[in-house]
Parts: structure tokens; sequence; C-alpha cells
């Protein structure tokens, strides 16, 4: 039974530090590194188009490969709705309007919640 374990080394485990890896640095040549950079901008290329391509094919508000079930169309659509709606009323007041509304508000209020006046000298 010894036999079996007498290739195992008994020492103590040695941890690997970044500082004690070495890299090992290539020279490229500039031609190399310009002709990857052109490839780079190719594959972006490609893939900005593949990505406009899937969204055309996929119907909108959808990821793709993935169909929604009734219940989340349903939220999206109330969602879109609500939006929506905030967006018209938005637009409907000038920023005058609203200042105009929030006064009145105010006024509306009681003196309770208003701040009070706090002066240690007067």
């Amino acid at each position: 039974m010894a036999d079996e374990y007498e290739h195992v080394n008994k020492s103590k485990l040695k941890l690997r530090v970044e500082s004690d890896i070495k890299k090992k640095h290539s020279k490229k040549s500039k031609k190399k590194s310009k002709d990857k950079t052109k490839m780079q901008i190719v594959l972006e290329d490609a893939r900005q188009s593949e990505q406009s391509h899937r969204q055309t094919t996929t119907p909108p508000n959808q990821p793709y490969g993935r169909v929604l079930t009734k219940a989340e169309e349903a939220f999206k659509k109330m969602q879109e709705k609500k939006e929506h709606k905030r967006i018209v009323e938005k637009a409907q007041m000038t920023h005058k309007q609203r200042v105009e509304q929030f006064n009145q508000h105010l006024d509306s209020l009681t003196e309770h919640f208003d701040i009070p006046k706090v002066s240690w000298t007067k």
C-alpha cells in the first residue's frame, strides 16, 4: 500500500502570485497590429448590422428568441400606456402653470405644516 503513494509530492503547497509569474512579451510588428485593428472594425460593423437585422426581424419590445407570456404582454402594454399618459399630462402644462398649481397647493395647506422660523437672537 505504501508503494502507491511514493510518487506523491509531500512538500507544502506553493501558491503563485502575479509578481512571481513572468510574462513573456513578444515583439509585434506594426503591420500586424494595424491589420488587427482593421479586422476589429470590420467585425464590429458586422455585429452591428446583425443586431440591427435582429431588431427588424423580431417584434418590438421583445427580446431575441423569447416569446412573452400573456401576463408579461399585458404588463408591458399597461406600462407603455401609463408612460404615454404621464408624458401627455406633462406636455399640456407649461412650467409657469405647474409652478402656479404648486403654489396654490402650498397655500391650501394649513399652517401646521409650515416650517417655523428659528432665530436665536430675536
